[in-house]
């Protein structure tokens, strides 16, 4: 662990937006995440690797985009949390691309066959550039962003951020599932900041613990972008978040036969203030009524799938445009 690392960065970070744009995209692996950032300055933020096997389906995918972006390095990797969906996709990516730094939660709570595998496979990785473990109120030393986790193994932030902290009136509703002691609750979540424009993404943080960092008071405030949480399954995805958050845009990383819930998307679809909801996949569970306009999915099914990812915009003004690649549709907010 080189937490002395990440703080020894800190004091040289530039916070001030660059001329540029940040890039985002959202790239299929088929129900798991990874998510690309690339920055105004042309820093490269890779959340999550996908799925292992497959014939490297999925480490192939990130480094296309990553082709497509123009970048021929991660900086800095972050693993969510320690599921095959999540961290599995390491080895084969870092055979493909150059990663720099690693980011996690710390250890993993997960310790039959299975888990250990994945963790140790992970840090035969990490073991080969910079490790930084996290914890809630660290910022990533990204120049241009300000960058903030606001969960991690198992912990959450303790303060509001900067224009937060208001009471929320979705937490009267609130009811806590049973406690989920997987690594899904450990995930490492990030409010991500360029300029006016916010993003959230908080992994596959569960139900409980979304009540804890929302209630009663909203310590992360409203974003304009809501990566949708765990897929869009009904154990994440509460109305006291979702609500709570205001986002004008959901993206959900689900795939074909997993995620996608109606629950799920009819909790966004509900929450007030929302404009538009994108999806990776069409959802079979949803179906006609819990699935987005075709325009806006990047994926239709698996049988036909070009592994076709989610491109966003965002300028330091607080605009953004999300396009769909497959149907060559955009939309500006």
């Amino acid at each position: 662990m080189k937490r002395f690392a990440l703080l020894l960065l800190l004091p040289a970070v530039c916070l001030t937006a660059g001329t540029g744009d940040l890039t985002t995209y959202l790239i299929d692996v088929e129900g798991g995440q990874s998510t690309l950032f690339i920055t105004p300055f042309g820093q490269s933020v890779l959340i999550d690797t996908g799925f292992p096997g497959f014939d490297g389906r999925d480490a192939n995918r990130i480094a296309a985009t990553a082709k497509d972006a123009g970048v021929k390095q991660i900086d800095y990797l972050i693993i969510t949390h320690y599921h095959g969906d999540h961290v599995g996709g390491v080895p084969a990516l870092a055979a493909r691309l150059p990663i720099r730094n690693f980011i996690d939660h710390g250890d993993t709570v997960e310790h039959s066959a299975a888990g250990q595998k994945l963790y140790d496979d992970y840090m035969k990785e990490v073991a080969k550039g910079n490790h930084i473990v996290v914890k809630p109120g660290d910022k990533l030393p990204i120049q241009g962003l300000d960058w903030t986790i606001v969960s991690a193994a198992g912990r959450l932030i303790d303060k509001p951020l900067p224009g937060a902290g208001k009471s929320n009136p979705f937490c009267d509703a609130f009811k806590p599932k049973d406690p989920d002691p997987t690594e899904n609750a450990q995930s490492v979540g990030s409010v991500i900041v360029y300029g006016k424009f916010r993003a959230a993404d908080l992994g596959d943080l569960t139900w409980n613990k979304e009540g804890e960092l929302m209630c009663p008071n909203n310590r992360i405030g409203e974003v304009d972008v809501y990566i949708v949480s765990h897929h869009g399954q009904d154990i994440s995805g509460s109305p006291a978040l979702v609500h709570a958050l205001h986002p004008k845009v959901a993206i959900m990383d689900n795939g074909e036969k997993k995620g996608g819930t109606v629950e799920a998307w009819g909790t966004i679809h509900s929450s007030p203030g929302i404009l538009d909801i994108w999806q990776l996949h069409a959802s079979a569970v949803g179906g006609k009524d819990y699935n987005t306009d075709q325009k806006m999915i990047a994926n239709m099914t698996s049988d036909h799938d070009s592994g076709t990812y989610l491109k966003l915009t965002a300028q330091a003004d607080g605009h953004f445009q999300v396009t769909n690649p497959r149907t060559g549709f955009s939309k500006k907010y």
